[in-house]
């Protein structure tokens, strides 16, 4: 473990700040901690990516008159669609609700932004692990069949890339990931010793 460099020595009538101990692969701009920063950015993008193409309507998943921007709704194709699971009917009366295309479409924004500024991490990580809990649970991968008897072609029952990806968000903020080629150290000054707001 590396101590960080930003622990001053006491003095006279003051303690010394407890310094932080800093996984030594994320301590400094290492092979892992750079590989880390990478797998950051591009996850980040991943949510960045999709809030933009709902928000505007880009032309690839969502047309342009589908975009939020222009009366679309970022909520409903997908979980109306949902012919699969024991929350069906729950993601049904959601489908293009305003409160969940607003909740759907902060989160998705926030949590892109945080992850590839690398600040927010573990709030990033709560949060992407939650929404991608439930866009499991719509998918409902244990199913062979939807309710309209077609199969469902889930190509693993357990782990699919929504898992992966909450993941991927859970380990790099324990990694500290934001610290290489993001805002992490700055962040952490910000926000002092409320650790869950880094």
């Amino acid at each position: 473990m590396s101590i960080r460099p930003d622990a001053k020595k006491a003095t006279a009538g003051h303690r010394a700040p407890e310094p932080t101990a800093v996984p030594d692969f994320v301590a400094g701009p290492t092979v892992a901690g750079k590989s880390l920063a990478a797998l950051r950015i591009a996850t980040g993008f991943v949510f960045l990516w999709a809030f933009l193409d709902k928000l505007f309507g880009l032309g690839y998943a969502t047309p342009a008159k589908g975009a939020w921007i222009n009366g679309g709704s970022p909520t409903k194709g997908f979980l109306s669609g949902v012919h699969v699971g024991p929350f069906e009917s729950t993601f049904h009366a959601w489908a293009g609700t305003w409160w969940a295309n607003w909740l759907f479409m902060l989160g998705l924004g926030a949590i892109g932004i945080a992850v590839v500024a690398g600040i927010g991490l573990r709030l990033s990580a709560a949060a992407g692990a939650l929404m991608m809990l439930m866009m499991w649970a719509a998918e409902w991968p244990f199913a062979l069949s939807t309710s309209t008897g077609e199969a469902t072609r889930s190509t693993n029952p357990i782990v699919d890339y929504h898992i992966i990806y909450a993941l991927v968000l859970i380990v790099l903020a324990a990694a500290a990931a934001g610290n290489t080629w993001g805002l992490g150290h700055r962040w952490a000054a910000i926000v002092g010793d409320r650790k869950w707001l880094r």
